[in-house]
């Protein structure tokens, strides 16, 4: 069986509605053994927070936090996301995404440009519309 893991632009797609990706997720969640980093659900809620509030962003994560099991980083991950963003042109939390999926051998769902297009060796999948 295939583990997936996601970042916080996969996340914010599913949460918006947004196809093909919102579908795609959905699947894998449904299964419960999707995975994610807290950094990453962190950076969830800093973008939704200025949008839906503090009452509904905290719903919004408490459904999360049901449908996935999240990483909390060990120091070993903290070095290994550092490692990735020096060698690649990432955002730290895209670091924390990648470093996740590899220590869990996952592929990543995502759309992000900055992860997608790094010439890089981890498995990821695209969830944007072709």
């Amino acid at each position: 069986m295939v583990t997936y893991s996601l970042d916080a632009w996969a996340v914010i797609e599913y949460l918006q509605g947004s196809e093909p990706a919102a579908r795609r997720v959905e699947a894998a969640l449904a299964d419960r053994s999707t995975l994610m980093s807290w950094i990453n659900l962190g950076e969830v809620v800093y973008k939704l927070r200025p949008r839906l509030g503090p009452r509904r962003t905290d719903d919004v994560v408490a459904r999360l936090r049901r449908s996935l099991r999240l990483d909390v980083p060990s120091p070993r991950r903290v070095l290994e996301a550092a490692t990735i963003k020096s060698e690649h042109r990432l955002s730290y939390a895209d670091a924390f995404a990648v470093a996740t999926a590899l220590a869990h051998e996952a592929v990543l769902l995502t759309g992000d440009p900055e992860i997608l297009d790094a010439d890089a060796e981890w498995q990821v999948e695209d969830l944007r519309a072709t």
